[in-house]
């Protein structure tokens, strides 16, 4: 994309968010010409004074030149949401990052994920269940996604790479700082299978108040977010909001009531979360119970009644998941997760705002099977 350079020049000024981008899209038609415009110009695409003064302010600091070449220094790719490699699920929330930074790759296969998230400070018990769920999930072919902190989401990433599976790890910093620093040797295994993937620019420090906002690109990856432990005001709590308000789904490991670091996924529990005890109870609850097989499926052709339904109800015309799942009488949970695993068979396409239509062969397969 030509004009990536500029998409990164904003994300270097603070306050310049998914709003202002869509602002600046909107008026402008592309962010180099946004990068270039006056003072007035901005404030009439919508941007209010004080943005506008710190975009005039900044810009002429700015070398949007050392910036690329800085990103190809430390092999780190830019991402805007416009591009096609712009993880799917990701532009369903609203909230979405309008730069994403990656250090690895991403793969269609990363849109069966599950974000696992706990304490820092995990007992021997949230250790073993994290290994045995997360590695187990892999194994499946669930990418792990999770948040590189000490504890249950280092556990997690570990027992995904250990099952040969796959895993992305979200920083709350740039992806030229490893935090914490102790996790640098996890951090270059994850590279070579999965992501590092940041809304950061490069030269980010990791400071406190990023890491709430990271966890709703944790949960967005995601089609379900599992919380192993975590005690009564544990940011692990912040992600399951994300993923609440993201409409994906919660699952929760019961403990101990005597254990402090249990408070948490009891307490979820009790309001409606999934109650998790292995891999299976997640892969049974989203429809996902046979990706191994299903992967290797290359057919154009509805292999379940779920997707025979959901066929019905799809056409040439887009048509939005909500739109879907009301006329299928369906679980949006279940909705989501079968249309992902149709698009990568080839038998549906996203084509952006959570709107799909069915594929012209598999259009033609389906007339024939009717007929």
């Amino acid at each position: 994309m030509s004009d990536t350079k500029y998409w990164i020049g904003f994300t270097l000024i603070p306050g310049i968010g998914r709003a202002k981008f869509s602002m600046m899209e909107e008026y402008f038609g592309d962010m180099e010409r946004a990068w270039h415009a006056s003072a007035k110009e901005l404030q009439t695409a919508g941007l209010d004074n004080r943005s506008t003064d710190a975009i005039i302010a900044k810009r002429t600091r700015i070398s949007l030149d050392d910036e690329m070449e800085k990103l190809e220094r430390y092999k780190v790719k830019a991402l805007t949401w416009k591009d096609e490699e712009y993880p799917s699920r990701l532009k369903e929330i609203y909230d979405l990052p309008p730069v994403l930074y990656i250090r690895g790759s991403l793969s269609p296969e990363d849109d069966w994920s599950i974000a696992v998230v706990g304490t820092r400070r995990p007992t021997y018990y949230g250790r073993e269940v994290t290994e045995q769920i997360a590695g187990d999930l892999a194994r499946n072919k669930i990418t792990i996604v999770s948040g590189l902190a000490r504890g249950i989401d280092a556990t997690a990433h570990r027992a995904a790479l250990d099952a040969g599976g796959r895993t992305i790890a979200i920083f709350g910093c740039g992806l030229d700082v490893v935090y914490p620093s102790d996790h640098v040797k996890l951090a270059r295994q994850i590279i070579e299978r999965g992501a590092l993937v940041s809304e950061f620019p490069l030269g980010t420090r990791p400071k406190a108040e990023n890491f709430p906002r990271r966890n709703r690109i944790m949960s967005g990856l995601s089609l379900g977010v599992l919380v192993v432990e975590a005690r009564d005001k544990s940011g692990a709590l912040i992600t399951v909001g994300w993923a609440l308000e993201q409409n994906r789904e919660v699952f929760a490991v019961p403990g101990s009531i005597l254990s402090p670091t249990s408070r948490g996924p009891n307490r979820l529990i009790q309001e409606g979360a999934k109650l998790v005890s292995d891999s299976y109870d997640i892969l049974e609850e989203l429809n996902l119970t046979v990706v191994a097989q299903q992967l290797e499926m290359t057919e154009q052709i509805p292999a379940t009644d779920t997707e025979s339904l959901i066929m019905k109800y799809l056409s040439s015309e887009p048509t939005h998941i909500d739109e879907v799942g009301r006329q299928c009488g369906l679980p949006i949970a279940t909705v989501s997760s079968t249309l992902a695993m149709m698009e990568l068979k080839g038998i549906v396409r996203q084509v952006g705002g959570m709107n799909y239509t069915l594929t012209r062969e598999a259009r033609e397969d389906y007339r024939i099977k009717v007929e």
